[in-house]
């Protein structure tokens, strides 16, 4: 039982900090991902830290709880741990812009971690042994066992509830900055109340405060207005920063979708033609299957590709798996994206909708590989292209965009990704949307046939695209490529990040 108020006011303060950290945590990967893309590096570079911060925390909170066993220390502790994080979230969107422009997406992630989010997590990483040791103090008679149990269940609760809170109710609801801000505020202003109470004198605090509050108020000005933007739409999906806004591209006025780093869609704001090159590859499909009924779209993105076979056919039936759950109602909003009953959007994971959906497809086109910093491991792998291949009908056409390099030297995600492909598909052809010449990164387009039918280059009809007549050459011919080399992605092998890595090291 506790004893006093002071162990409950005590403990709460151990939940609610346990909380903010875990939220920290979750949020700095969504604060990282803009400027290095969703990667495993941005990820483990996160979580490394702050457990870092947090191991050096109890190591200096412990030595100095044996020092000064005191709660106005403690409460202090708390409050300059809001503060930082406020601070902090400042100092990293001074500092973000720069160190993505100078690091690459494996060095970076790590170097701006630290920069940004180890000296609030180390101070708040102080406190749990901070707490072991008042608790002990304030309770005669007790083990240290019980004591420290009691603190660390109700630390790591506190991180439960903020681990849930964040993905299922702060990030869909608020913004990344009101997020932060408010933890930091949160976390500032109970340190604020502890020291108020428990401080011998109490009025030399008061200037400090008055200071910091005055000091804080400046930056949250400052912030406010570097924040204007000219974006039509600028908001923290549940999985990426979406912005949309309006721009020019080859002398048209054209209108923008990014997601985090990713420019992920366009539209032309005078016509209804497709942007950007590689997202009239879907074509495709019209010289092996051009009386398609069924199509699955993986990823919807500004519903470009919908759009355009809605126009093609009247017949087509379209299945969408977009797991971004705005994009819909933005497409609506924003892209002209109407209405349609042969047009059905499911918010889910593509590859978890295939796997419990018996149906067959005459055309799949995935676009979720658009760019080197979103590429999703489990949608690149042989069991990925398998299931694929298992939901097409005959002569069914598989249609991918991947981002990559030509370059055979070393290790190649795009090789491996054909390796990996054509294990699945042996009918299979991929293009180079630039030039089968070049080494640079480009879109690079797979086709696979669920079937023997082969593209006959010379009889492309004169009426389609442009782009589709040139296709032949575009051919990226693998035939005197040494596979060997490569290694087959699975789902227990997929190093994707790592491959991809080292081609933007050389080229960006």
């Amino acid at each position: 039982m506790l004893k006093n108020k002071k162990d409950l006011f005590l403990l709460a303060s151990v939940f609610m900090t346990g909380m903010a950290v875990l939220i920290i945590e979750i949020v700095a990967i969504r604060i990282i991902s803009p400027y290095y893309g969703n990667t495993i590096y941005t990820t483990s570079s996160v979580i490394g830290t702050v457990l870092a911060a947090l191991s050096l925390g109890y190591y200096l909170g412990g030595r100095i709880s044996d020092k000064y066993p005191q709660y106005h220390f403690f409460y202090g502790i708390i409050f300059l741990s809001g503060i930082l994080v406020i601070f902090m979230h400042f100092f990293g969107n001074m500092i973000l812009p720069t160190l993505s422009s100078l690091l690459s997406i494996t060095t970076g992630p790590l170097v701006s971690s630290i920069f940004i989010f180890f000296v609030p997590a180390f101070f708040l990483g102080m406190l749990s042994p901070f707490a072991v040791k008042l608790h002990k103090t304030s309770k005669v008679g007790d083990t240290v066992g019980q004591q420290s149990g009691e603190v660390f269940f109700w630390s790591t609760l506190g991180s439960i509830i903020g681990s849930l809170a964040s993905g299922f109710f702060l990030i869909p609801q608020f913004g990344i900055d009101a997020i932060i801000l408010g933890v930091g505020i949160f976390v500032s202003l109970w340190g604020f109340l502890g020291m108020l109470f428990f401080l011998p004198m109490k009025r030399g605090v008061m200037p400090l405060v008055l200071f910091l509050v005055l000091f804080l108020g400046s930056l949250i000005s400052v912030e406010a207005t570097n924040k204007k933007t000219l974006a039509i739409y600028e908001k923290d999906g549940v999985y990426e920063k979406i912005t949309i806004f309006d721009g020019i591209w080859k002398e048209r006025p054209t209108r923008f979708l990014t997601q985090d780093k990713s420019n992920s869609a366009a539209m032309y704001l005078d016509s209804d033609e497709l942007v950007y090159d590689y997202t009239k590859y879907y074509q495709l499909y019209k010289l092996i299957n051009p009386k398609a009924k069924q199509a699955f779209i993986i990823g919807g993105g500004a519903y470009s590709i919908p759009k355009a076979l809605l126009k093609d056919s009247q017949d087509i039936q379209i299945d969408v798996a977009e797991i971004e759950p705005d994009l819909y109602s933005l497409a609506q909003a924003h892209f002209n994206l109407k209405e349609n009953p042969r047009l059905l959007n499911y918010t889910q994971d593509a590859r978890h909708f295939l796997s419990k959906r018996a149906q067959k497809y005459d055309l799949i086109i995935s676009d979720v590989y658009y760019s080197f910093f979103s590429i999703p491991a489990h949608f690149t792998t042989k069991e990925f292209f398998d299931l694929s291949k298992d939901r097409l009908g005959e002569n069914g056409v598989f249609v991918g965009n991947f981002v990559g390099d030509l370059n055979p030297k070393g290790p190649s995600f795009i090789f491996s990704e054909i390796k990996t492909f054509k294990e699945v598909f042996p009918n299979s052809y991929f293009f180079g949307v630039n030039s089968t010449d070049s080494l640079v990164p480009q879109n690079i387009i797979f086709m696979g046939i669920n079937g023997n039918k082969k593209l006959d280059f010379g009889a492309i009809p004169k009426n389609v695209d442009p782009v589709m007549q040139n296709i032949s050459e575009k051919n990226i011919d693998i035939t005197n490529i040494d596979f060997s080399k490569y290694k087959i992605l699975t789902d227990n092998f997929a190093p994707v990040e790592y491959l991809v890595s080292r081609v933007i090291s050389h080229w960006y």
